[in-house]
């Protein structure tokens, strides 16, 4: 079920593109090793085990839904809701799925509404989604018009939800999800027409670095569109949380925005702006038959949301957008 065939063949017509096959089946490999993952195999095991089902149509321009309830049976739905509940957690949607509603811990068509705006005309667009989870926004980027969406996450458990939902959303259209952190991808690549990084900044122990390895993937006047924590604050401002931040390990950098937009701009990024402050809601985050684990209500100061439980300031979510040189 998890087939990069058409993925293959469509990067031949893409010239700026098209030397990369000559590592990425074996990148891909490597990545998807079950020595690596050790639930593999129960992943792959879903994927078989899901019904065959032709849906009658298909949305991902204003939601992602696939189907309606008339196009399956009772017994197929339980079916399906069985092995799509054997891949929990699901962190990012919502999936509209026949007569199924994933409702997943995140309602990332909230976050999509806010950042589309903001983002250059997508119609014939090469696009790269970093840290891109299961594929919810490369659905809704596709939709708005990209002629080839390129999602990279490396989670292999991110990787089996998209195939499950591919496998009724369309095997061969251009959208994909590799098993791949950026630094897989070929320095100084240059290719897409547009770059997404939205919740991958403050988890990367050199933000100036992860911000130079965006610029080398996009093509020149090429838009970055970057989504991340930030705090209030003025130019120079950073908080560097010691431990924890809302319950996450890995997290390093929580700049102001000021000092987001001058690190962009060091790295050599023009027109950059903030276009958008948001803090996350318990509506935007929570905990969800579909996502059973802790959520954000967990993370916070029970005695005061403006705080995480480790006292920092509650989340704060930017959007900027910049141009590539």
């Amino acid at each position: 079920m998890i087939d990069y065939t058409p993925l293959y063949a469509g990067l031949q017509h893409i010239p700026e593109l098209r030397f990369w096959l000559a590592i990425l089946p074996q990148q891909i490999a490597e990545a998807l090793s079950p020595a690596r993952w050790g639930e593999l195999p129960e992943w792959q095991a879903v994927l078989e085990a899901l019904p065959d089902v032709a849906p009658s149509s298909i949305e991902t321009g204003s939601e992602v839904r696939i189907g309606s309830a008339a196009d399956i049976s009772p017994v197929q739905t339980e079916a399906l809701e069985t092995q799509l509940h054997k891949l929990h957690p699901w962190r990012k949607g919502p999936w509209k799925v026949f007569d199924t509603f994933i409702d997943t811990e995140w309602r990332s068509d909230w976050k999509w509404d806010r950042v589309a705006p903001h983002l250059d005309d997508l119609s014939n667009r090469l696009v790269l989604d970093v840290g891109c989870g299961s594929g919810y926004h490369c659905w809704r980027q596709y939709g708005a018009g990209a002629r080839r969406v390129i999602g990279i996450d490396p989670s292999a458990k991110f990787v089996a939800q998209f195939y499950a939902l591919k496998k009724y959303l369309g095997l061969d259209r251009p959208v994909d999800v590799l098993p791949l952190g950026i630094e897989a991808l070929p320095e100084n690549l240059r290719a897409f027409d547009t770059t997404l990084s939205m919740g991958v900044l403050y988890h990367r122990r050199s933000p100036m670095a992860h911000l130079r390895e965006l610029k080398e993937t996009l093509r020149p006047g090429g838009q970055l569109l970057l989504e991340t924590l930030v705090i209030d604050g003025g130019l120079g401002e950073c908080l560097v949380p010691e431990g924890r931040y809302a319950k996450m390990r890995n997290v390093w950098f929580f700049p102001s925005t000021a000092t987001l937009e001058s690190w962009l701009r060091k790295t050599g990024f023009t027109n950059v702006k903030t276009v958008d402050l948001d803090r996350t809601t318990l509506q935007e985050q929570r905990s969800t038959d579909w996502m059973r684990f802790e959520s954000l209500v967990d993370f916070l100061d029970p005695e005061d949301h403006s705080k995480t439980i480790e006292g920092h300031p509650a989340p704060l979510r930017a959007t900027l957008t910049a141009t590539a040189p």
